[in-house]
């Protein structure tokens, strides 16, 4: 190969790497989906919590984690971290 095609395919790699990384980071502070969600987006949340209350509000961020249930999700400024037992989340 020589050095121009090499310099081609060097440059082709870093946009790719950057585009990805922009994509990445626009997903993760935009919106409430988690960092490689591309369809799940909730607007609203119930949450029961152990006392019987009920919290209602909504949803600026939510994560949940890899074989697992447990989900955390933000509400006015309010991080829960909770059970899928314990939680509705609503796509309006």
């Amino acid at each position: 190969m020589n050095k121009k095609a090499k310099g081609w395919t060097i440059l082709i790699v870093i946009l790719v790497i950057l585009i990805g990384g922009v994509f990445l980071f626009w997903e993760a502070t935009h919106g409430n989906r988690q960092l490689v969600d591309l369809k799940n987006r909730f607007d609203r949340a119930y949450i029961t919590l152990p006392n019987g209350e009920y919290i209602e509000g909504k949803v600026s961020s939510w994560t949940d984690y890899a074989d697992s249930d447990v989900v955390q999700v933000t509400i006015d400024g309010k991080t829960y971290l909770t059970s899928y037992v314990n939680v509705i989340l609503i796509d309006d």
